[in-house]
């Protein structure tokens, strides 16, 4: 396989697993043994490809969100809240996140890239997934549906982009969203939205961080920018295309497909580790 084909179908598989919950991180693990691993820089334009679909997406949120402060008398409310209000919440997730994340890179916790790991992250957070839908079910059942964030909500969906930055395999998206379900956020819609936008400062302040210690390392020298531009473009591309699509599922669906799909590709892994 050429680098140039390798490079536009990593992009893609970024793309399209980066926001979707089904992890990218484990997906790009495995995909690599097979098609090549790429540099760091690599794994960073990717990823910032992703991030980029999802600012495009979501440009009038974020322009709302800001003029929240700037002109704050009358301003649409964010599922029924005030957008300042729902600024503050994303800020607060968000400084969860820095400050555990953080602390978590200091201390070295972090699990190997192993394919067995990768596996059983797979099928556990399939099992967390089915676990949220059935108490957010409950919770929509005896309470109506909920699309208000509250503290404790954006709290814990701080920590929750922290526990999925050290487990591969468990997606990050995945285990934001569905710990806002959990937390009585019935609305899937609300939870999403929330999910992706907190994720926006998260994984611009990781690529920002990561590429600093690159740079400071000289591991930007010797790259083919070429190669990057193409995996970029694809990553930006099919993450704008999935988003857009989960987003427009999500209004009458739940997420157990994608909880089948973790469990069906965990068991096809533990299947194939023995093999190599």
């Amino acid at each position: 396989m050429t680098d140039f084909l390798a490079a536009l179908l990593l992009g893609i598989i970024e793309g399209i697993t980066e926001f979707l919950p089904i992890s990218s991180t484990g997906h790009l693990l495995v995909a690599e043994r097979w098609l090549g691993h790429r540099s760091d820089l690599f794994n960073i334009a990717i990823q910032a490809g992703a991030i980029l679909a999802v600012v495009l997406i979501y440009r009038d949120r974020l322009w709302q969100l800001l003029q929240s402060f700037l002109r704050p008398a009358g301003a649409a409310t964010v599922f029924g809240q005030a957008p300042r209000d729902y600024a503050y919440k994303l800020a607060t997730a968000f400084g969860v996140t820095a400050v555990l994340g953080l602390g978590v890179k200091k201390l070295g916790w972090e699990l190997d890239d192993a394919v067995a790991p990768i596996a059983w992250a797979l099928i556990l957070g399939g099992a967390w997934m089915l676990l949220a839908e059935h108490f957010a079910a409950r919770h929509a059942a005896r309470l109506g549906e909920r699309s208000t964030i509250t503290w404790t909500v954006a709290v814990l969906v701080g920590v929750a982009q922290v526990l999925a930055g050290v487990f591969p395999g468990t997606s990050r998206s995945a285990a934001t969203i569905f710990a806002a379900l959990l937390l009585g956020v019935t609305n899937r819609a609300a939870a999403t939205e929330f999910a992706f936008l907190v994720g926006i400062p998260t994984m611009f302040a990781a690529t920002a961080y990561e590429l600093l210690e690159l740079y400071r390392d000289g591991g930007i020298a010797g790259e083919d920018w070429g190669m990057l531009a193409v995996a970029f473009t694809a990553s930006a591309v099919t993450a704008f295309a999935a988003v857009k699509w989960l987003l427009h599922y999500i209004q009458s669906h739940r997420f157990t497909v994608f909880a089948l799909y973790r469990f069906v590709l965990g068991a096809a892994l533990l299947l194939l580790v023995p093999a190599g």
